[in-house]
């Protein structure tokens, strides 16, 4: 992921600046990004991204941008984030079938806590919960995780 200044607004004490944002991915994906942020706050202004972003990778999107916009603005990183690369590690996002080993070793691990594998998943993925249950789906059909149980 690469951060740099795009413009800054001085206005008395405050001041509010404009960051630019680029993620690309192994697989040629591309989401680029118009960030503005100020006291306390951060606001997306334009994001386009190659393929086009579901709704839920957007939501994941902010997740993603956090700790390097504030980094890029000069705050420190929050205790235990710099080794995680957030507050709420994800690996790199995935898409496709890349994302499906990754979503049964989390759906099984949690199963072993006795933990709810859709949750888990959900953190893991930063799907929302539709989106974690077509994924779970999807990695089902390729055979990584075990039949549901036929109802009667």
């Amino acid at each position: 992921m690469a951060v740099w200044p795009a413009w800054e607004v001085r206005e008395g004490e405050r001041t509010t600046r404009w960051l630019h944002v680029r993620l690309a991915f192994r697989d040629g994906a591309t989401i680029e990004a118009l960030a503005s942020v100020g006291e306390g706050w951060v606001c997306v202004e334009d994001v386009q991204a190659r393929p086009a972003l579901a709704l839920e990778d957007l939501a994941v999107f902010a997740d993603w941008i956090e700790g390097p916009l504030a980094r890029a603005c000069g705050a420190e990183p929050e205790p235990g984030e710099e080794e995680t690369g957030g507050p709420h590690h994800r690996e790199e996002p995935r898409r496709g079938r890349t994302q499906w080993p990754v979503v049964a070793r989390v759906y099984r691990a949690a199963q072993e806590r006795g933990a709810d594998p859709v949750l888990a998943v959900m953190d893991q993925t930063g799907y929302s919960r539709r989106g974690a249950l077509r994924l779970i789906g999807r990695t089902r059909d390729a055979g990584l995780l075990s039949p549901r149980h036929a109802r009667r």
